[in-house]
């Protein structure tokens, strides 16, 4: 909301089927080395999914970075 208060921009996070959603998961993994198998990967990421109620980018990019965390991946690393 205060991008489109002060700018008139809004930013739109749609949601994303799941092999599309698996598909930005394992691609954010790849690039940033987060060495997770991938039924442990996929199996994480659609707990995170279902917990915060959509899959999306914004949601992918979110649940990578909290698996970067609990990997203890700094964000240097990133």
């Amino acid at each position: 909301m205060s991008l489109s208060d002060r700018f008139g921009l809004w930013l739109g996070f749609h949601a994303c089927d799941q092999d599309t959603y698996f598909a930005m998961i394992e691609a954010y993994a790849r690039h940033f080395g987060l060495r997770v198998p991938n039924e442990e990967l996929r199996a994480r990421a659609i707990e995170w999914s279902v917990t915060r109620g959509a899959r999306s980018g914004r949601v992918a990019w979110q649940y990578t970075q909290d698996l970067a965390g609990r990997l203890q991946k700094t964000t240097d690393q990133l």
